[in-house]
């Protein structure tokens, strides 16, 4: 229950719990580690961690930025964990995993974003991991090329930055971040040919209009892959869901991207950036 609203029978999620989970959450939780997963209050959790694989979120987990759709902790983050990449790059050998997703909290305390740790992450987790791909979900820098340049130049198969949402619902969501600079960063990434990924909410109010201009810009913006799930409060304090779109619906927002000219597009209801991940890097 939501707000004295029952969620419909199509989310219901897997339970957290199992061997896997267990070894995950331990592991997380030894390495002094955070992820997406728990600081997000994502609900695909038990199915992920039961399957042996998380997104792992660095630079810590408070965020400088206070949207209204995500349950990551806000105010003054601490400084970056100088053994993090060590850590995190021993963590996805120990965890064996072939792809691995990479997140971060928006650090606009520091000069450069956060982009130089970045960089030093990427780099320990190729040394370590040689045969592991890396998907890097990264925030926006504040549109600073220089900044996304480095990213680019550390090597990840993939570097992702989510819309989030369609432009109108941006300045009430969102804070500091822009619709209009989100697709410049997929336009710059894409443009310095890699393969640009992005994902955004439905169910905040949004009209149908809305979304096909988006999937329209994300694409014109030069973005291969795309995400598309519902919208879930995960808290008092946060945007209220305003629909709960079905997964035949889903379906539809799938087939017009796909149309469109996306190479892959994840559309439906528990569908969020990470879901499936590890097919996106085929993406060319």
């Amino acid at each position: 229950m939501r707000n004295g609203r029952r969620l419909p029978v199509w989310l219901k999620m897997q339970r957290a719990s199992g061997e896997n989970y267990s070894t995950v959450k331990h592991l997380v939780a030894a390495n002094h580690l955070h992820t997406i997963c728990t600081s997000g209050n994502c609900p695909n959790i038990g199915e992920c961690w039961n399957a042996g694989t998380a997104t792992f979120m660095i630079l810590g987990d408070i965020c400088t930025r206070a949207c209204k759709f995500c349950a990551t902790k806000t105010g003054m983050p601490l400084p970056p964990d100088p053994q993090e990449p060590e850590l995190l790059a021993e963590s996805i050998k120990t965890m064996k995993l072939k792809h691995c997703v990479i997140t971060s909290v928006d650090r606009d305390d520091l000069s450069d974003g956060g982009a130089s740790f970045w960089v030093e992450v990427i780099k320990r987790i190729k040394e370590v991991n040689p045969g592991t791909t890396i998907e890097s979900l990264i925030p926006d820098f504040d549109g600073k090329t220089e900044h996304i340049q480095m990213i680019i130049d550390a090597g990840p198969e993939v570097i992702s930055h989510n819309i989030e949402t369609v432009k109108r619902l941006t300045p009430f969501i969102r804070t500091k971040a822009r619709y209009d600079k989100s697709l410049d960063v997929i336009r710059y990434i894409s443009a310095k040919g890699k393969i640009a990924k992005s994902g955004f909410m439905v169910g905040l109010g949004e009209k149908e209009e809305e979304i096909l201009k988006t999937i329209n810009d994300l694409y014109e913006a030069g973005c291969k892959i795309l995400t598309i799930g519902q919208y879930l409060q995960p808290g008092l304090n946060y945007m209220e869901v305003v629909d709960y779109i079905t997964p035949e619906k889903f379906e539809e927002y799938r087939v017009i991207a796909l149309k469109t000219g996306f190479l892959f597009v994840e559309s439906s209801p528990l569908v969020r950036s990470s879901f499936h991940a590890e097919n996106h890097v085929k993406a060319n």
